[in-house]
């Protein structure tokens, strides 16, 4: 019986756990993103404030119009499309925060599929 009340309390107190959601820290700024692009560690940066982020990837430069949601949600769509790929919006959702970094969950807007990442605040 003990067991029953000690398996009980620890599930509640899991229950109880919380992430750390603090997304208007990560409105505005530069932040910095990694990713493995054809099997290479690629990394890119971007600039954001409320309604528009530039991107630096490669040597090029890309911009697009934000749509927040909510604090934690927001829809990128790019300014300059230069393929049919490039014109779907994307749909991102800031899952953790913690000290200068976010976990977020990307997809195309109307897709299912999500994948994840982790961007870094560098100012």
């Amino acid at each position: 019986m003990q067991k029953f009340f000690f398996l009980l309390f620890i599930l509640f107190l899991v229950s109880c756990y919380q992430p750390e959601r603090n997304c208007d820290e990560f409105k505005t700024g530069t932040f910095e993103f990694q990713s493995y692009l054809d099997g290479e560690l690629v990394k890119s940066t971007f600039i954001r404030n409320d309604t528009m982020e530039i991107d630096f990837f490669r040597g090029k430069t890309d911009t697009s119009s934000i749509r927040w949601i909510n604090n934690c949600e927001y829809v990128i769509k790019n300014l300059n499309p230069k393929s049919r790929s490039e014109e779907k919006p994307i749909h991102i959702k800031i899952l953790t925060t913690k000290n200068n970094t976010y976990t977020f969950e990307y997809g195309l807007v109307g897709e299912s599929k999500k994948q994840k990442g982790t961007a870094v605040k560098v100012k």
